[in-house]
């Protein structure tokens, strides 16, 4: 079984790690309904994209 020969240091450690961090995802506000929705997707509580409506929603 391998094992390693030295400890390895925690700047290494946390170097390697570095790109293990979650992103926040990106938000808009549609301008229909002033909800926050990620850009480029159908807004959840109005249905709607680029000004139209696309889904019916029990709100509308």
């Amino acid at each position: 079984m391998a094992v390693p020969k030295k400890k390895t240091s925690k700047s290494r450690r946390d170097m390697r790690r570095s790109h293990d961090a979650l992103t926040v995802p990106g938000t808009c506000i549609c301008p229909d309904c002033q909800e926050v929705k990620q850009p480029h997707r159908i807004c959840a509580s109005c249905g709607t994209y680029k000004g139209k409506t696309v889904i019916e929603t029990k709100e509308a």
